[in-house]
């Protein structure tokens, strides 16, 4: 039996999930409000890891497309002080592969291949109890569309959320402003030298500045402190701003605010690390839709092996796809709470009072 099936959605999530399910010849259907592929700028670099993203990818048939595209060399990493002493300088061996680099477009337009997505269907509500068990979708232009299952990967401020749970993310008292240096290696070569092949983060009291090298001569830098919800209300003067928050530190490393092409406010917000819901039959949900935590590398890992897992498990049921469903979800909520909570804690250590605490974060042992 042939069922219908749709993804709200077109992140690492619902992408994964849809080209998992394209290759087991199963059709699906990638509802994405952005009206074109290249609308918005797709964001910065992701580290794929083992047994998480780089394993979805495995199951997707595109592990060594990947491979091709990714930088084994952007895993570097180098930790200063304020004061611009190099405390921390890694650099991956030869065949260190563990977490390769990828630029967010390139691995979207991997992912995306030969799927059919439907560009511009925003979708304003998920409401399940079709008959059958599936669930209704209803989009921005006022239609609707009936669907066996729904699969609501559309991230933090999910619209398919409510569907199965009433809960909304959280603001964690930290800020994230981000910016970028554009042919950082012609235009800025002392702060491509400074970053080096792959990222340098600098730790003080209650504020933190990573910048990290993109593709193409891009490099990201994101400023991080804890700071009200309303800081960035009128959106005025934030370089002078920025630098006056990280007022002493070294000029090296505030030359890489103040350089900055454009900032972008971007609060961070979580769901709680218990978040689950009774199920509802017809509608799931994935990545940062079930369990939003700190951008800390385990959340768009997970929601990519979530979305492969789920994909594997509907292409290989005969019988009652609800129950296929409430077994992802409980595999899914145990994983993704153990994960909240080490990225929740995570996060502490790296804008904290005492910025010691921040090198401990890269001694952990990782989960599985």
């Amino acid at each position: 039996m042939r069922r219908r099936i749709a993804v709200v959605g077109g992140g690492p999530a619902g992408l994964t999930f849809a080209r998992v399910l394209h290759r087991h010849g199963h059709p699906v259907t990638v509802l994405e409000r952005d009206p074109a592929r290249d609308a918005r700028p797709p964001g910065g670099t992701l580290d794929l890891h083992e047994g998480m993203g780089r394993r979805a990818l495995e199951m997707a048939g595109l592990l060594a497309e990947f491979d091709a595209l990714s930088r084994p060399e952007g895993q570097a990493m180098r930790i200063l002080d304020p004061d611009g002493t190099v405390l921390r300088d890694w650099r991956p061996g030869p065949d260190e592969r563990a977490n390769p680099e990828i630029d967010r477009g390139q691995l979207r337009d991997l992912l995306l291949g030969p799927l059919d997505v439907q560009w511009g269907r925003g979708v304003t509500a998920v409401v399940p109890g079709v008959a059958g068990g599936g669930a209704l979708v209803r989009f921005a232009d006022g239609r609707e569309e009936a669907f066996d299952l729904v699969v609501g990967a559309d991230g933090a401020w999910s619209r398919t959320r409510p569907a199965v749970s009433p809960v909304t993310p959280q603001y964690t008292g930290i800020t994230m402003v981000e910016t970028s240096l554009d042919d950082v290696d012609t235009r800025h070569p002392d702060l491509a030298r400074l970053v080096g092949d792959g990222s340098v983060a600098v730790y003080g009291v209650n504020r933190a500045l990573v910048a990290q090298r993109n593709s193409g001569g891009r490099v990201k830098v994101y400023a991080q402190f804890r700071a009200p919800l309303d800081w960035y209300a009128d959106g005025s003067n934030v370089p002078s701003r920025l630098l006056a928050l990280f007022d002493g530190w070294a000029d090296p490393v505030l030359d890489l605010l103040r350089h900055g092409a454009a900032f972008a406010h971007r609060p961070l917000h979580v769901l709680p690390e218990s978040h689950t819901w009774a199920h509802v039959p017809g509608v799931t949900l994935l990545g940062d839709a079930a369990h939003l935590m700190p951008p800390l590398g385990a959340g768009a890992n997970l929601a990519m092996l979530e979305g492969a897992e789920l994909a594997e498990a509907v292409a290989a049921c005969s019988g009652d796809l609800d129950e296929v469903v409430r077994a992802f979800e409980e595999r899914m909520w145990e994983r993704a709470g153990r994960w909240a909570r080490i990225t929740r804690e995570g996060l502490e250590r790296l804008v904290s009072p005492d910025p010691a605490r921040a090198l401990a974060v890269f001694d952990r042992v990782q989960p599985s």
